[in-house]
Formats: C-alpha cells, structure tokens, sequence
C-alpha cells in the first residue's frame, strides 16, 4: 500500500507488503483528469472533455505467466489465476514506487493470467481458462489501476455470450476509475476463433469501429494489437486510420539477439504510421511442457520514429520503461515533408485491390461447430485455392 503527498514534486513514499516496508524517494507527476473520452467495443463514444496529459511515462511490464493448463478443474484455473493477480498487484505497485508517479500506463504481457490452450478443446479451454466481459478477473484488475491511479492494458481469452460455443483472445485497457474503456478482439489466429470467423454477425453486434477500436484518453489515443498481429500492417493501419497514437502490443514469443520477423515489424508498424508501439512479452511461461524461458525476454518501447527507447533483457524485469512525448508525436505528425509517411497515404489506391480479392474466407464458424481442426483445414484449402489461381 502507499502513503504518500501531492503531485508535482519529490517526496518520499511508504511500500508496504506484508513483512516487508521501505521507504522510497520518488517523483510525483502530473494526475490524471477524471473527464476522458472514449471509443468502446459496441462503437460507443463517451462524450466528455479530455484533458491531455503531454509526457508521461509507459512501462512494459515483463512477468512470468502461470500456466492453468494442468489444473483439473475451473476452480483449480481459478485459484492459479487469482494469485497471479495478486502477483501483479504487487509488482505493479512497486514498479510504479521506483519509476515514479508519472508512469500512468502499464502494459502486460500476452494471455498473462493463463496461458494458451495445448490440446484442449475449444469447450475445455472457455470453461477453465476464459474470463466473462464483466467477472471477477476484470474487476481486481480494475481495483489495481485504480489504486495505482493508472492505465492498465493486457491481453486474456474471453467469452462473449453473443457468440455461445466461442471465444476470442482480447486485449483490453482498463481506466484509472477501474472501468474498460477499449476491448479489441484478435482478428488474425493460427488456432482459435477470431470476429472475423463470424463476421456479419460480429459486425451486427460490435459494427466496424468495434472491430477496431481506439480509446481516446487522456494519455493519448490508445489502440491494441495482438501478438503475432504486429506482423499483419492493416490491422495496425485501420487503428491509425482512427486516431490511434500508441500502439499496446501483448505478446509470448521467442527472444534472442538476432532480429527476427516480430522485432523488425515492431519498427515497422512504428515508422509506418508515426505511432508509440509499447512491446510486453513474457518472462517465460510456468506449468507447462515447452520450456519455460522459450517466451522470455525483449519487453521495449519503440517511438514514432522508429527509435527503441527502452529494451528489457530476459526475465522478470521492470526495465522496459520510458517516456511517452505527446506532444512531440503531434509536432511530428503536422510537420509536412518527406517523413509525413501519414499525410501521404492514399487509401484509393489499394481499397479496390482488397475488395477484389479473397484469401482466408470469412464466417467459416458462422453455421459450424467449432474444433481445433477447423482452423488448419481451412488454412490448407486456403493454399490450395491460392495456387490454383496460380496467386502463390
């Protein structure tokens, strides 16, 4: 818990956990205003006055996930999941101790509370591992930002009771009054059901800004794109079509020194649309078969220029933490030139070409009972139509 004085200064703050209490210089920076403004899932727009908060700083959050795969039971999942919560309230309280007041965004890393399903069926794997759009899990995590008086974004699979028999791998943003304020559902997924698998009846629900949301807070217009997502540039280009400025990447993969695809189209989606990406991936993943540091390490912040600013090594760290200029974004943004990769987009030109041509098909789960063969069987008639077509 905190003790601790007014912005806008240094002062020193108590840290107390169970047995354990010290004392700590820290800076207070600026609060964030209670008015924000925000896009939601259903395509709502809360109206309301947003006082933009020009510099702060953004911590990728590296930790270790907690696999519920070997629990036998819903309660069992659950109890593993709680005390992973209880895990993060803690480091996220004192990581916030040590870089200061001013750190009022947060990032976690890909399926953080789980895991990723290996072998379960998609009816196993809702029951022991998937969070309700307004249960428990979502609520001590909003408890969280709003003690800490932060923003609080991560990734988890969920259920959508418009969609029984299904579930999507969601990143969310939590507000610092605790409420979600942006949920995105991964569009593209090797192994689980994705909106675009159900796509009228998605669109019926959610419409297209639903689809691809953007908060647009007090911290800037913030946006979400899933793990291996950052390797697909639309998904990343229609979030900045709508405003977005900082891009919160969940991930769980493989780090080493060598550039590999996900790193390089990191910088890219940066460059591309003159927006923060800020990187989480995982400290490993526990309680499974594959080795435990296959996912560790990388956690970075990327700037609109496609400059890193802040890189953690392997394991649990806090290290991945920097600061994010608003207001130099939005000087970048309006500057003409050559740079202004933005002002020179020229959608026309491509929106014929997408809308002529089919790859992976949509609702292919509209009528269908879901399995984990669906998705491979679909992907391999994919290849084939494309080579008939002589495409590939």
């Amino acid at each position: 818990m905190f003790d601790a004085g007014k912005s806008g200064e240094f002062t020193t703050v108590l840290l107390s956990f169970e047995n354990d209490t010290q004392i700590l210089p820290i800076w207070l920076g600026d609060r964030i205003p209670r008015k924000l403004h925000y896009f939601q899932l259903d395509g709502g727009n809360m109206e309301a006055e947003t006082n933009s908060i020009e510099s702060f700083r953004a911590l990728a959050l590296q930790v270790t996930c907690h696999a519920v795969n070997q629990a036998t039971n819903r309660q069992e999942a659950r109890a593993i999941v709680q005390e992973s919560i209880h895990r993060l309230e803690r480091q996220i309280a004192a990581s916030i101790a040590f870089i200061g007041f001013d750190c009022k965004l947060i990032l976690l890393p890909e399926y953080f509370l789980t895991g990723f399903p290996m072998g379960e069926s998609l009816d196993v794997w809702a029951e022991k591992a998937c969070l309700e759009m307004a249960g428990a899990e979502y609520e001590a995590l909003g408890k969280i930002a709003q003690t800490n008086g932060i923003f609080l974004s991560g990734n988890a699979y969920e259920i959508d009771h418009n969609f029984p028999g299904l579930y999507f791998q969601t990143s969310f943003v939590i507000d610092p009054s605790g409420s979600i304020v942006l949920r995105y559902r991964r569009l593209n997924s090797m192994f689980a059901p994705t909106p675009h698998d159900v796509w009228d009846k998605y669109l019926e629900c959610y419409g297209l800004e639903g689809v691809f949301p953007v908060a647009k807070t007090a911290l800037g217009n913030l946006a979400a794109i899933a793990s291996e997502e950052i390797l697909y540039p639309e998904v990343a280009r229609c979030l900045a079509m709508r405003g977005a400025e900082i891009f919160l990447h969940s991930t769980s993969e493989v780090y080493d020194k060598e550039r590999s695809p996900k790193e390089a189209a990191k910088i890219c989606r940066a460059v591309e649309n003159m927006a923060y990406v800020i990187s989480a991936n995982t400290a490993g993943i526990a309680n499974i078969a594959i080795p435990q540091s296959s996912t560790d390490g990388g956690s970075k912040i990327i700037d609109y220029r496609g400059l890193i600013l802040t890189e953690a090594g392997t394991g649990e760290s806090m290290a991945a933490f920097a600061e994010i200029d608003l207001a130099a974004l939005r000087r970048y943004r309006r500057r003409p030139g050559l740079n202004n990769l933005l002002s020179r987009q020229r959608f026309e030109v491509y929106a014929e070409s997408y809308s002529h041509f089919h790859f992976y098909p949509a609702n292919t789960l509209a009528d269908e009972t879901a399995d984990r063969k669906h998705f491979i069987q679909t992907q391999q008639k994919t290849i084939e139509r494309l080579a008939s077509l002589g495409i590939i």
